[in-house]
């Protein structure tokens, strides 16, 4: 599993790792929060099973200035009686991931109330998120302009930046311009925040 980057890993641990950014990946149970987080720790596709807690992984990513980035990712179990922990896990995160279903119409209205429930929480109002538009490469997956519409996106706080991002996590697919769009927020999110201070 993931043997071909083994050889890989001495070029990166010499770097400084002085931007670490911490991410929770949310959604609900089945929608590809563990494939996505395998997919870009292993880059390849790794069969994965109902997570019954949370998997953490440190991932570097390079992104599209060459620089390297390193993201803590912590992948939360989206079965219902698992949701209600989320919020112990968002506080004082840097970003949040919301893995959403392209094809399941039906669970859509239900992943709506748990994006805006997350977001609504105190601790996290003006945390970036990248909403994940997964299986985007199946022929029945909605348009991205019918998932806005019905995961209400114009409705969450205008404090918090968003970006919907198709993508195929099974072959990885989208993943990295997604992740460059959460960095990006975040960052700027940073310097409001410190400008902010400042100001005080």
């Amino acid at each position: 599993m993931g043997n071909g980057l083994s050889d890989q890993t001495p070029i990166f641990s010499s770097l400084p790792a002085f931007h670490s950014f911490h991410i929770v990946i949310l959604g609900l149970d089945s929608a590809g929060k563990t494939t996505v987080l395998y997919r870009l720790q292993f880059n390849e596709f790794v069969n994965t099973v109902p997570t019954k807690g949370f998997n953490t992984e440190k991932i570097k990513v390079t992104l599209g200035n060459s620089k390297t980035v390193t993201f803590h990712f912590w992948d939360v179990g989206g079965q219902e009686k698992l949701r209600p922990l989320w919020k112990s896990y968002t506080r004082c995160t840097d970003g949040i991931v919301f893995v959403v279903d392209s094809v399941d119409v039906e669970r859509m209205e239900e992943a709506k109330t748990e994006l805006h429930k997350i977001t609504r929480i105190s601790e996290n109002q003006g945390v970036p998120v990248l909403i994940v538009a997964n299986k985007q490469d199946l022929r029945n997956s909605l348009s991205l302009s019918e998932i806005e519409k019905m995961l209400a996106m114009s409705e969450l706080s205008s404090s918090t930046p968003w970006h919907l991002q198709p993508t195929c996590a099974i072959i990885g697919d989208g993943l990295k311009e997604g992740l460059e769009k959460l960095h990006d927020m975040i960052i700027k999110r940073r310097k409001m925040l410190r400008q902010q201070k400042k100001k005080r």
